[in-house]
């Protein structure tokens, strides 16, 4: 029997992190080392300690996961932001460029400005609105440039049943408030990080089985099915009365009214088409995969609350 694939992701308690976790326990053939704070933190961008933890782990591939991803902190805290974003992928993906490991990258919706009336393709130029942006869109440049063998995976509006995201916040608000102001006026496409997590490991199988250069490259991923902030929050409501959950009335406002510190693109959605020609892969709807999640999240506040 083959030893399993190990795969070396950055993260230990991210959303993503988690489901690749969950999803690599089903698998005999693929191992997950996952390294990240304290041990390994991003903050500090260390060549010395990304190139120790590559030696020490002899991974098959690398999965650049973990991110800075608070928006709005990011304005206040911009090198720590770029130190982990940009400079840290980039030394990892050189580094693993120089052991002959191919990349996995994860980057954002957010390296758009949001001013497309349709989806945005892989072609389409970058314009980044906020720190976290163009800190995600320098870290994709990064990776670009020191390794060849990589694909850079841009996602949109994450949800899964663990870690920090909208759907947990928004259960957990519906807990204690009656009625929940959410954002109207900004479109994107909600995406499961155990849909997500499916995907990665397919794509990594095949960079480990091919060396083609059309399996390179950048890639959008995400739900298909469009939906705003708003619509997306009656959704959540919707699938947690239907198990008993707590459900709240959302009113509709205007992102300028909203006030968050950092600028949010109007328009997040992703033209997936290409994933879906060069490697065959579609992602279930956002409204197919967000039960699950719902259902996840429930049974896990009913067990801490006994």
């Amino acid at each position: 029997m083959m030893a399993p694939r190990r795969l070396l992701v950055t993260g230990h308690e991210g959303q993503v992190v988690r489901a690749l976790r969950e999803k690599v326990k089903e698998r005999h053939d693929l191992e997950l080392v996952t390294i990240g704070r304290p041990q390994f933190d991003l903050a500090f961008a260390d060549r010395a300690a990304i190139l120790r933890h590559l030696h020490n782990t002899s991974p098959d591939l690398v999965i650049s996961a973990a991110a800075f991803t608070a928006v709005d902190q990011a304005e206040a805290m911009p090198d720590v932001t770029f130190r982990v974003n940009r400079d840290a992928p980039t030394i990892l993906a050189a580094e693993a460029h120089r052991l002959a490991l191919p990349i996995i990258h994860l980057s954002t919706d957010y390296v758009f400005n949001g001013t497309k009336q349709g989806l945005y393709t892989e072609d389409d130029e970058p314009e980044p609105l906020n720190i976290y942006g163009m800190s995600k869109l320098a870290g994709e440049e990064g990776v670009r440039a020191v390794n060849p063998d990589h694909v850079i995976l841009r996602t949109s509006w994450l949800y899964g049943p663990s870690g920090t995201n909208f759907v947990r916040t928004m259960l957990r608000l519906a807990a204690t408030r009656p009625v929940i102001d959410v954002v109207c006026d900004q479109q994107g496409s909600p995406t499961s990080t155990l849909d997500l997590a499916d995907a990665i490991l397919a794509v990594a199988e095949r960079l480990l089985a091919r060396p083609d250069a059309d399996f390179r490259g950048t890639f959008h991923i995400a739900g298909p099915g469009q939906t705003t902030w708003a619509e997306f929050a009656r959704a959540i409501f919707s699938h947690s009365r239907g198990h008993g959950g707590p459900g709240a009335e959302v009113r509709d406002i205007a992102a300028a009214v909203y006030k968050a510190r950092a600028l949010r693109p109007a328009n997040s959605r992703l033209d997936c088409r290409k994933l879906a020609r060069v490697y065959g892969l579609t992602l279930p709807s956002w409204q197919d995969s967000l039960d699950p999640v719902v259902t996840a999240i429930l049974a896990e506040t009913d067990k801490a609350a006994r």
